[in-house]
């Protein structure tokens, strides 16, 4: 199998598996899914916390409104009866007003942190430090424990203006939000590699050849966004290994000047011959006239 090692920008993303011979075209769209895919675990599991201490968001028109404000423009959450956690609701006030504050006990709280931990983990950026491929089946994997540890808490279920709702149905709004520069969709999905695009008429063995134990380093691209740039000639790593390396060199040496100061043969415990000359009397003898 040849593996590839997906980057974005000089950000190492995941590891995948593939053949020398897969068309460019179905590779494009295997990394497409698998790299969008990951991003909709990381958006889902950095609204479970917020899920978990403070309940279901309100309908757009009440977030960020005060509960006098609420009174007087005569609003109301329709959810808010229908969407009741599992064993019941802990009243946790959200501070900034986007959640309706009935938080799920403590039980189930646990439920969804844990379940969150466990699927950031499943595709994290760490398995391709650990040698392991992140697959497709992988992303629907995590998305179904999150899918599972929603119904578990919310058997009825979310609003569906609920963020972590719409992104578990496909319906999500990215529009305006830092999120949307993330995506890349499948249409606009380049993939680099040797500062060379992997056109998607092509295979991707008329790149890299017929070697099926290759790996290589490819860059995802979107369309109009140019080449990406270079891979380093060292790691960062590396370049840490041989600053360090250069500077105990540097320790060295500075040890090996003082240890070559040869000051310390003009005194008179270093004298050769001190003994001998104290044996024919000849220690202390002075030329010059005496007082």
């Amino acid at each position: 199998m040849v593996q590839l090692h997906l980057k974005r920008g000089d950000e190492s993303q995941f590891l995948l598996d593939t053949t020398a011979d897969v068309s460019v075209e179905s590779l494009v769209q295997q990394v497409a899914v698998v790299y969008n895919g990951r991003l909709k675990v990381e958006r889902i599991c950095s609204e479970m916390p917020e899920l978990a201490e403070h309940g279901v968001t309100l309908p757009p028109n009440m977030q960020g409104l005060t509960e006098d404000q609420v009174v007087e423009l005569k609003l109301k959450d329709e959810w808010e009866e229908k969407c009741i956690p599992s064993g019941g609701a802990v009243f946790s006030k959200d501070e900034i007003g986007r959640r309706n504050g009935h938080a799920p006990n403590d039980r189930m709280k646990e439920v969804l942190k844990k379940t969150m931990e466990e699927a950031k983990a499943l595709v994290s950026k760490k398995q391709a430090q650990a040698g392991v491929c992140v697959t497709a089946e992988m992303v629907k994997e995590a998305l179904d424990q999150l899918r599972g540890a929603v119904m578990i808490v919310y058997p009825m279920g979310l609003p569906p203006h609920d963020p972590i709702r719409m992104e578990l149905e496909n319906n999500e709004d990215l529009s305006g939000m830092q999120a949307s520069l993330q995506v890349v969709p499948e249409q606009e999905c380049q993939l680099w590699w040797a500062a060379k695009e992997l056109h998607r008429e092509k295979k991707l063995q008329d790149y890299i050849g017929k070697n099926e134990k290759t790996k290589i380093v490819v860059k995802i691209q979107k369309r109009g966004q140019g080449a990406p740039a270079r891979e380093p000639v060292v790691t960062d790593d590396q370049q840490k290994e041989m600053m360090m390396h250069y500077y105990r060199r540097q320790e060295e040496l500075k040890k090996l000047e003082d240890a070559d100061d040869d000051s310390h043969l003009d005194s008179d415990w270093s004298d050769r011959q001190a003994l001998k000359r104290q044996f024919q009397g000849l220690n202390n003898i002075k030329w010059g006239p005496r007082k």
